[in-house]
């Protein structure tokens, strides 16, 4: 896949960033100045490409809902001079609703397994120190040593 890698590294970080700011891909790929179906191409032959898409498009969601979440409790600032269309946030942020649940539980799958590795680590460092001691000991006459 080395077709157009370098030309995609150019545009990729720009294009993720606004993605998860505005959750919108047009204006993400405005902003990174491509077009948008060149982004759809990337991310459908791209693995790695699709799953900061979806990475991103669920920092967009959180950031989307926070602001949702302040406009409905306070209203619009006094200095805001754009009108927010809350009806079109609420429908955005339904139309990502299932997106977003999967890449949230195929994080929380890649955080399990990273959390069970590093206690497995921890424990087999324990027994490596519990057999060191008990070997210490029985050399000193202290006690027999117990393997496991």
């Amino acid at each position: 896949m080395n077709d157009g890698i370098a030309e995609r590294a150019a545009w990729i970080a720009p294009f993720l960033e606004k993605l998860a700011e505005s959750s919108n891909v047009t204006a993400s790929a405005k902003a990174a100045g491509i077009s948008a179906s060149t982004a759809y191409a990337a991310r459908r032959k791209d693995r790695e490409f699709a799953r900061q898409w979806r990475r991103a498009l669920c920092e967009g969601y959180d950031n989307l809902e926070l602001e949702l979440l302040r406009r409905l409790r306070k209203g619009q600032r006094p200095t805001e001079k754009t009108k927010y269309d809350n009806a079109a946030a609420i429908r955005l942020l339904l139309a990502h609703r299932d997106e977003v649940s999967q890449q949230r539980a195929l994080d929380e799958d890649e955080d399990e397994e990273a959390i069970l590795a590093s206690l497995t680590a921890k424990l087999d460092k324990m027994r490596e120190r519990q057999i060191a001691t008990q070997k210490l000991l029985a050399e000193d006459g202290m006690m027999t040593p117990a393997y496991d």
